[in-house]
């Protein structure tokens, strides 16, 4: 029934967000004399913020239209390279340039969309042919489509990087995990290790990823388990109203996973949105527009299917069944020993408030068969979770890590 009332809760925030947005248009209109009081500015600007916090949101688009490469400006053309009812793979075709490594880069189902990597994708396009996991929103898929969990994850990461091709050629295949992808990327290795699979990447990059959440709890990790596995079934699991495509799939909503972040640093929110409405009556349109972009992106979230999510809070987080050794796929263990050429470079942030430092790392521990010299570890000093994949520390000092561990394992 919480469904439900989110529902009607939205269509209603949509109405107040359409005549908010109207009302601040209308103040600011240079032929309105309103426009000129004091109070004007002011309320037009305390609507405009009302209206972009009430405002619905679908899935961003990526909006990668071209990149550098040596000093050419190339093209950029999203294409589907392989569909499925959960997810596609895309591919971010660079026009006219061929070669060079091939890039997975394995988006989390956590809530939010693929788009929440733009930064990672468009400081990965100049040196790779750049793939991502696009996952699709639950409540969008039809229940007669069959279920999604962990199993079906890790299935499709190994669909998706044999569709790839062989990790043979000019730079080979490689895959870069971001967050909680990291458990389900490391064990689709290791099957693929074990089934002596071609296109198993020649390398894994692990960011901020929860492969051992006994190292470091964080606030995610104690809200996970502190409260037993038939709580999370009873309380937070919900069925997509009949107003969307997924009519009658039991999720768990974007929506909630979105309250509880916003809850975890809800002082910063507010204090975003309090900045935002100063910039705007000041006429800093530029800083205003920077806050609402990054709003535009955290606040368009997904449906996680009940299955995928409950197999995670017990896999993961409350069993810590990988790094026991007691993860399986489709009845069949785990095996981390398996991974013997796959090379492993685990980036933990210093400040990751999700991931906690010695959370990542543990994978390296893990793969027992794998050489030394095939294992890398970063900590990004100064650096929390979301900076790990985004913003000037990416780019400037963790991306280079990545590029150069890539390069030495082609």
């Amino acid at each position: 029934m919480f469904y439900d009332a989110y529902e009607l809760q939205r269509s209603w925030l949509s109405s107040a967000s359409a005549m908010a947005t109207a009302t601040a248009g209308w103040l600011n209109n240079a032929a309105n004399p309103f426009a000129y009081l004091g109070g004007g500015p002011v309320m037009a600007s305390a609507l405009e913020v009302f209206a972009h916090a009430a405002a619905s949101r679908g899935k961003p688009a990526f909006g990668l239209h071209s990149t550098t490469i040596d000093g050419r400006e190339v093209s950029i053309t999203e294409e589907v390279v392989l569909a499925r009812p959960f997810g596609d793979l895309k591919r971010f075709r660079r026009e006219g340039v061929e070669g060079g490594p091939k890039l997975l880069i394995v988006a989390p189902m956590s809530g939010h969309f693929a788009t929440l990597l733009r930064g990672t994708v468009e400081r990965m396009l100049p040196f790779a042919d750049v793939h991502i996991t696009d996952w699709h929103d639950a409540k969008n898929v039809p229940v007669d489509e069959g279920r999604f969990d962990l199993d079906d994850y890790v299935d499709y990461l190994v669909a998706f990087l044999e569709a790839m091709g062989s990790n043979e050629g000019q730079g080979g295949t490689h895959m870069l995990a971001v967050c909680q992808p990291s458990v389900p990327s490391l064990a689709a290795v290791a099957v693929m290790s074990a089934d002596g699979n071609s296109a198993r990447p020649k390398s894994l990059t692990m960011m901020g990823g929860p492969i051992d959440t006994r190292e470091a709890p964080t606030a995610v990790n104690t809200l996970a388990t502190e409260r037993p596995f038939a709580w999370f079934e009873q309380n937070v699991i919900a069925t997509v109203p009949a107003c969307h495509p997924g009519a009658g799939r039991r999720v768990y909503p974007g929506f909630l996973q979105l309250t509880g972040f916003m809850s975890m640093n809800l002082g910063n929110h507010m204090l975003s949105h309090w900045e935002m409405f100063k910039h705007l009556v000041q006429g800093d349109g530029a800083s205003a527009q920077a806050t609402k972009d990054f709003y535009d992106e955290y606040r368009s979230v997904a449906d996680m299917t009940a299955e995928f999510y409950l197999q995670t809070i017990d896999v993961v987080f409350q069993e810590h069944k990988l790094p026991r050794g007691m993860m399986t796929h489709r009845s069949r263990a785990v095996d981390l020993g398996a991974i013997t050429d796959v090379a492993l470079l685990a980036i933990e942030g210093e400040r990751d408030d999700i991931s906690g430092l010695g959370q990542t790392k543990a994978a390296l521990t893990l793969a027992t068969n794998l050489p030394e010299e095939k294992k890398r570890y970063l900590m990004a000093e100064g650096v929390g979770h979301y900076g790990i994949f985004n913003g000037s520390k990416w780019r400037d000092r963790i991306a280079p890590v990545v590029e150069q561990f890539i390069t030495a394992n082609a």
